[in-house]
């Protein structure tokens, strides 16, 4: 898979990309980032990329030359462009299973007070917001996506199958996690967990999962898909019945 972000600070990117498990992904060649400027497909003796809004108002705007050179350079024909822009499609976990099937991504950080619209009408494929509140520009939201899309990459992470238990992977939160030592400070973990029977251990995850999620995304369980049981689980919850 190729990924490419298209930014005016390749600084403020290039340095997490070389860590943790992307950087890893990157020097095993599971996939191709690439960082780009977008000042290099400026034109003039000053490579401008933004101007002043017409209508008036404060603040700069990113020019659409520059970023349909961008684009127009480095799209490929399996490529999906996305925009990283406040007033996009709220980023999931659903979004980066799909925008892990392309075979080309490329990610525009927005900056300043936005983009000329006509990027949004003609040149992508879609914009995506990673949460409704200000960032300075969409390096940070790029990271995130492109973060969250490659860890999502067969062979990327050292477990078989790990993504697919992690948060919001099955619709709910992931349950609690412990390791050694079994004490601490007086707390213990929890004996089922120490017990060797998978399929209550694998029993007591999924109610500790509905739970925690009940109390801290409960708007996540109108989306999940869950047994009659469950759903009995969480009416429990709702009167103050607490898990197993």
């Amino acid at each position: 898979m190729r990924i490419d972000i298209v930014t005016l600070f390749p600084a403020l990117v290039e340095p997490a990309l070389a860590e943790s498990v992307i950087g890893r992904a990157r020097a095993r060649g599971l996939v191709d980032i690439r960082v780009v400027n977008l000042r290099d497909y400026a034109e003039g003796k000053h490579r401008v990329t933004d101007d002043y809004p017409f209508g008036g108002g404060g603040g700069m705007v990113l020019k659409p030359e520059p970023l349909f050179a961008a684009v127009e350079a480095l799209r490929t024909p399996a490529a999906r462009v996305i925009l990283m822009d406040p007033r996009g499609r709220l980023f999931t976990q659903q979004m980066a299973w799909e925008l892990a099937s392309a075979k080309h991504v490329l990610l525009l950080a927005g900056r300043y007070e936005g983009v000329d619209e006509r990027v949004s009408e003609m040149l992508v494929d879609d914009a995506v917001s990673i949460g409704d509140y200000v960032l300075t520009g969409g390096e940070l939201p790029a990271l995130v996506v492109t973060d969250t899309v490659v860890r999502l990459l067969p062979g990327v992470l050292g477990c078989p199958g790990g993504a697919e238990r992690e948060s919001f992977a099955g619709g709910l939160l992931e349950p609690p996690q412990y390791t050694r030592p079994e004490e601490f400070r007086g707390a213990r973990v929890p004996a089922v967990l120490l017990s060797g029977d998978h399929a209550h251990i694998e029993r007591w995850r999924r109610v500790q999962a509905l739970y925690r999620t009940w109390r801290a995304r409960p708007d996540l369980l109108e989306r999940a898909d869950l047994t009659e049981d469950e759903r009995r689980l969480v009416d429990g919850f709702k009167r103050g019945e607490k898990p197993e």
